[in-house]
């Protein structure tokens, strides 16, 4: 079966019809009409997420939007379900439509001058601890489950995204950089984590995750949501803006806007900038050959941060 005709089985048991394709990643992404208006089909990656795991993040978004977070709802089949299962066993689940345009692009360096980046990346900073401050304020089901972005998943023996170390387009010189980040990363956050704030974080934080309509950003696709150190967040913003010129001012305003209600400093932030580049050299692994040119560009994005912090 087609992903076409996938969408248009799923479309149908909420009522609604296939308008067009918007991405076919992780995620196949439709936007479909429904009798109340325009909505975003989702066809669920085969193997990623369970569906009780599909089911809390859904549950969890519910919630958010609800306490007035800026991010979509989950909207019920014509069965009463927040998922279905299509025939060929492939998961569905339908979202709000959120209208904007995308922060950015990523490996495209941004547009808009220096002063709107700031201006956004502060709001953005306040989103995240909006987000993180009401999430808490949740009785969260007891059937609730996600992954675990902590010390394991991140920098285990066997992280989330694959052992980022063994990347086979390593060069040796980066091979032992990235071990060396590995260890580094281990030891800090082993600190961090006595004091440091931990609960449920979104962990995808990218620019084509934030939509923006008149200046107001919304956060969308928490598909790779789970339960992390909350600064990961902020570290997986600033990893698509490491090449930026406005760098230093995007890493501080995005602080800054977390600032306003929750902690955070400059030190911490970079270092989960650091987690979150090496995890991304682990997803690559498994989804692009060694040669891809992306994998040569995430390993020297680690590789180049993990040289600047570590000394």
């Amino acid at each position: 079966m087609s992903v076409e005709d996938q969408a248009a089985e799923a479309a149908a048991l909420w009522g609604g019809q296939v308008l067009r394709l918007i991405r076919n990643r992780e995620n196949a992404v439709f936007e479909i009409a429904l009798p109340q208006g325009r909505a975003a089909l989702r066809l669920h990656r085969m193997g990623y997420q369970d569906q009780a795991a599909i089911r809390s993040e859904l549950w969890w978004c519910a919630a958010l939007a609800a306490r007035g977070v800026a991010v979509p709802s989950a909207l019920i089949s014509k069965a009463g379900k927040l998922l279905e299962t299509l025939r060929d066993g492939r998961t569905a689940s339908v979202i709000d439509w959120v209208e904007g345009e995308a922060l950015g692009e990523a490996g495209v360096p941004f547009a808009p001058p220096e002063a709107v980046l700031v201006q956004r990346h502060q709001a953005l900073g306040r989103l995240l601890a909006h987000l993180h401050a009401e999430t808490d304020q949740l009785d969260l089901p007891a059937d609730f489950t996600r992954p675990r972005w902590d010390i394991e998943g991140l920098v285990g023996e066997a992280p989330l995204w694959g052992r980022f170390w063994d990347h086979p387009a390593a060069t040796p010189a980066q091979a032992e950089t990235l071990r060396r980040a590995r260890a580094h990363l281990r030891a800090a956050l082993t600190e961090h984590a006595r004091t440091g704030d931990f609960g449920l974080i979104h962990a995808d934080v990218l620019r084509e995750n934030l939509l923006v309509r008149d200046g107001a950003l919304t956060l969308i696709d928490f598909d790779d949501s789970g339960y992390g150190f909350r600064l990961y967040d902020l570290g997986t913003a600033l990893s698509q803006n490491l090449y930026e010129p406005a760098y230093p001012a995007i890493r501080d305003a995005l602080i800054a806007g977390y600032s306003e209600t929750r902690a955070a400093s400059r030190d911490l932030v970079e270092l989960f900038t650091l987690a979150r580049t090496c995890a991304s050299v682990g997803w690559t692994m498994p989804r692009l050959s060694p040669d891809d040119p992306v994998c040569a560009r995430h390993i020297a994005r680690a590789t180049g941060l993990a040289e600047r912090l570590m000394g």
